[in-house]
């Protein structure tokens, strides 16, 4: 199906002017429509719906089809009825002019482009310490760069930084420390491109030193950010559910859970399983072969989780990541293809970022 030019619904005459002008900046025009009833006509086809906030209680009114790529846009601070409008449309945010500007003209751009995306994305954590989580996300997203752009985050603080397991350490780019004080909106390939990177795969983590204390807004936007500019976005989370945490694992399309097969550690997956449960039903399990007598699927049955793959031991792991080839050296090795077996088992999007 061709994707229709971006629709604009709206009869605020200042906000058609502000996004006019925006979209002529984006090298694109906007299919515009004053009636919600008008509107739903171009809604499935449109490569990006933008609402006005004068028309997002009418639009929930119509109960229109979900689909991806819909925003609700205001040149008023946005309040809680608006925010509640705009989840009955199937928005999947409010942005207010003109602040996200710069935003606004990069999301036009790709829709122009016939770009727009939203990046599948894992999030990966531990069921104990030592389990292997970080080494099988940083696995995982090597072997996602292969085949297209993906970004490696890491939102666990006292993790050895997953730029050092990859090889990209030495490599000038931003990281969280330089993010702390930013505010609004992030623009996709501006993210990106200030990123430290190497074949086809961009890393956010954390400076040398003490770690900054991040935001929720902060990460809330550059996972947005880094969905819009990647097919493939995967996190490396902490153990512990915090606030941040529960917010990413909400927005993930598959939650892997990286588990020791020993009592102790099956013991351990419990408790956190228990804590994922009530964010995401789209919750994995990846067993590390670590030479116990607890076979992987008896793991995976006492933890009640589908069972994606198993960890298996690599030779010269450690001395691979040390010289800077990061876990997958070779698409044989034990770990390319636990992770293979991992990307595969994430839920398919269509072209306009639902799930199938």
């Amino acid at each position: 199906m061709t994707s229709a030019p971006a629709l604009l619904i709206t009869r605020d005459d200042a906000l058609l002017d502000d996004l006019l002008r925006l979209a002529a900046a984006a090298g694109t025009t906007l299919d515009v429509a004053h009636e919600t009833t008008s509107a739903l006509r171009g809604w499935s086809t449109a490569s990006v719906v933008l609402i006005g906030g004068d028309a997002a209680e009418r639009v929930a009114d119509q109960r229109p089809p979900r689909r991806g790529h819909v925003h609700v846009v205001t040149r008023a601070p946005a309040g809680d009825r608006l925010f509640r409008s705009a989840l009955a449309a199937g928005a999947a945010d409010v942005v207010e002019l003109p602040a996200a500007e710069a935003w606004l003209v990069e999301v036009l751009t790709d829709a122009a482009d016939g770009t727009p995306r939203r990046a599948r994305t894992i999030g990966v954590l531990a069921g104990s310490g030592g389990a292997g989580a970080t080494t099988f996300a940083c696995a995982l997203a090597q072997t996602a760069a292969r085949k297209g752009p993906a970004v490696l985050l890491d939102l666990d603080p006292l993790g050895p930084g997953v730029d050092r397991v990859v090889g990209v350490d030495s490599v000038p780019g931003v990281r969280w420390n330089a993010l702390a004080d930013s505010r609004g909106r992030l623009a996709s390939r501006s993210l990106r491109s200030a990123l430290p990177a190497a074949d086809g795969l961009a890393v956010l983590t954390w400076a040398m030193g003490s770690p900054v204390l991040l935001d929720i807004t902060l990460v809330r936007e550059v996972l947005s950010a880094a969905q819009r500019g990647h097919d493939l976005v995967i996190v490396d989370l902490p153990r512990s559910v915090d606030d941040i945490t529960a917010e990413v694992v909400t927005r993930c399309d598959l939650v892997v859970l990286v588990a020791d097969p020993t009592v102790p550690g099956v013991a351990s997956a419990g408790r956190v399983v228990a804590s994922l449960r009530p964010l995401n039903e789209r919750v994995g399990l990846v067993v590390r072969d670590s030479g116990s007598a607890v076979p992987a699927p008896d793991v995976a049955s006492t933890l009640g989780l589908p069972l994606l793959a198993e960890m298996r031991r690599q030779r010269r792991l450690g001395e691979h990541v040390d010289l800077g080839l990061g876990p997958v050296h070779s698409r044989r090795s034990p770990l390319a293809r636990a992770a293979r077996s991992t990307i595969d088992a994430l839920p398919t999007l269509d072209d306009r970022g639902i799930r199938t």
